[in-house]
């Protein structure tokens, strides 16, 4: 439910509402920390370790993302991340934001 406010005559809807209802008015995320590591795991089946974390209290809106895997040997870092974005396109549309750490395993 928006809250509409009046200023000046002119009325316009309270920006805490948009910021709560999310850019899609759904509210809080429909995927899972289990989700996200779910479809990592399958992209990356011989990582040796991926956490998901939601860090926005538990609502789903922002995550901290860390895989370990050697599938990023001789990629930059930026085109390490393209490929975690790139795995989660379809759920990142739902976040606000997301961390990403990515790490090469020594040998």
């Amino acid at each position: 439910m928006k809250r509409i406010l009046a200023r000046n005559g002119q009325k316009y809807t309270s920006l805490l509402s948009r910021m709560w209802s999310g850019s899609s008015g759904q509210g809080a995320s429909k995927y899972t920390d289990k989700d996200l590591r779910r479809s990592l795991s399958e992209k990356f089946p011989a990582a040796e370790e991926i956490a998901v974390t939601d860090i926005s209290g538990g609502c789903g809106a922002m995550f901290e993302i860390f895989v370990r895997s050697k599938d990023f040997q001789g990629l930059s870092t930026v085109k390490q991340h393209r490929l975690i974005t790139e795995t989660l396109k379809e759920q990142i549309k739902d976040m606000h934001g997301l961390r990403i750490h990515t790490e090469i395993p020594p040998k």
